[in-house]
């Protein structure tokens, strides 16, 4: 039997987070190219729900902006003041309304809880016919956390805080990971039940638990089996260490792929990179954003790549990419610098120490080394000497330069934008374009040598050079005389 979708998701969400010791909200923090709340958002939207609702309160602009960014489709529920998790879902129906149906509770601070795992909850819950369904784990060390007491058929008999626990019951290894899933016509009546007799002062959705058993409803619990995942983030050494149990998990799943992982343990991939079967990753390798790289590519060692597309059998080494696109069979790097709007295409090649921006470069063409194009397009089977700046910027505006097929551009080149080099053209080494460039032309622009006899000796003397100079034309006299 598959899961229906809820009528509802709400996941809290506003919280202080003061173990942060963070100007940003604590659901915000990011790992693996989204933040926090942006898994849980992501988890959740596996269950297809009626309502994506989040609860906000700390630093709510901040959350509701991002939420209107990455995800339009949920509603912030503003919780002005924290009065416990019982108080933030009663808040959340004071305001929408009632929610008629199955009811998802979850928190915004668990960035690794799978879909599947919370699907799984909302089968269970159905499937069992619960009024209340509590997501359980076996934990290592259950210390401080409320433990889950089974009755004899299975379902949830109590939930005992660590501190009212007898030492039977701290024997318990299973504990309340602090998500729900609820009968929604259920709920509201029971949320007013709730009091705040207690040491904190709050409304807790475990009184939840008990009020609708105590009612003669059938509380049950469903046990995840990755205790890992239930594990939420409220420090920053605790997002480290959630940043690498789900980089982990997003390696695996790529490395079983067909994708080959050199270093694991020094490769960062986010969560909406895609890669093909036979790619090769090298140590020190960082893939961000929506990165795709095709079928036989190889990125790395030491490359960053954001938002990248790399074509098939392409090589990246020691390079950073922005925004870029690199086409069939090129190769880039060492130490290359593509920043948005960089496009190769196939065979192409940018090599060491070139930086390119919003450049096109066609077919098999080449900048080896050395090189700044920007805003400019080359075409097919050109070759751009070493140490060559095309001149893209007055002062004032951006100017785009056009060079043709088959050019050769001399070392040393500048050229100055806007200009256009025709198909077959040359440039002179160490010339300054400023003007277009016919095809088939050689382009000179550079003064002419004049060699100034004996300066050194005369305007350095005692120097190291005016010596060898010395000494080379008294060895170059003495030749004459034999």
């Amino acid at each position: 039997m598959s899961a229906s979708s809820p009528a509802a998701v709400i996941v809290l969400a506003a919280g202080e987070g003061t173990r942060m010791k963070s100007r940003t909200s604590k659901v915000l923090h990011e790992l693996c190219g989204r933040s926090m709340l942006g898994h849980v958002l992501a988890a959740a939207r596996e269950l297809d729900p009626g309502r994506l609702i989040v609860v906000v309160g700390h630093r709510r602009e901040q959350v509701a902006a991002h939420l209107a960014e990455h995800v339009p489709a949920a509603e912030p529920v503003v919780q002005e003041r924290q009065g416990g998790t019982g108080h933030a879902v009663r808040t959340v129906l004071d305001q929408v309304g009632a929610l008629t149906g199955t009811v998802v509770v979850t928190n915004g601070d668990h960035p690794l809880l799978r879909g599947e795992t919370l699907a799984e909850l909302v089968r269970t819950h159905e499937t069992e016919g619960n009024a209340v369904t509590v997501l359980t784990t076996d934990i290592p060390d259950p210390t401080g956390y409320g433990r889950l007491v089974r009755g004899a058929d299975g379902s949830a008999a109590a939930i005992v805080e660590h501190k009212d626990a007898t030492p039977e019951q701290r024997a318990i290894t299973e504990i309340n990971v602090g998500m729900y899933v609820f009968d929604g016509a259920l709920l509201a009546g029971a949320l007013k039940r709730v009091t705040t007799d207690n040491a904190g002062g709050e409304e807790y959705l475990t009184d939840v638990v008990a009020i609708l058993r105590g009612d003669g409803h059938r509380a049950g619990a469903f046990k995840a089996a990755d205790w890992v995942e239930t594990q939420g983030v409220n420090d920053r050494v605790q997002l480290a260490q959630a940043r690498r149990q789900l980089n982990d998990r997003i390696l695996e799943a790529h490395m079983r792929a067909g994708v080959t992982i050199v270093d694991p343990l020094s490769t960062w991939i986010d969560v909406e990179v895609t890669a093909e079967p036979d790619v090769v990753i090298h140590p020190g390798t960082q893939l961000h954003g929506r990165t795709h790289l095709a079928e036989g590519a190889e990125v790395g060692p030491h490359s960053t790549l954001t938002d990248t597309l790399v074509g098939a059998d392409a090589v990246v080494a020691n390079t950073v990419c922005v925004e870029a696109e690199i086409g069939p069979e090129a190769t880039v790097g060492p130490y290359a610098y593509l920043r948005p709007g960089t496009r190769l295409a196939r065979k192409a090649k940018a090599g060491a120490y070139v930086e390119m921006k919003n450049a096109v470069v066609g077919e098999g063409s080449k900048v080896p080394h050395l090189t700044y194009v920007g805003d400019a397009e080359i075409g097919e089977g050109s070759n751009i000497g070493a140490s060559c700046v095309f001149v893209n910027y007055d002062g004032v505006q951006k100017h785009r330069s056009v060079v043709g097929d088959h050019v050769k551009v001399g070392s040393d080149s500048m050229i100055v934008a806007p200009v256009t080099i025709g198909d077959g053209a040359y440039t002179a080494a160490g010339s300054v374009i400023v003007k277009d460039v016919p095809p088939g032309a050689m382009a000179v622009a550079r003064g002419r040598q004049r060699n100034v006899e004996g300066w050194v000796e005369r305007s350095r003397a005692g120097t190291p050079a005016a010596e060898a100079a010395r000494r080379a034309r008294e060895g170059s006299e003495s030749e004459q005389f034999r």
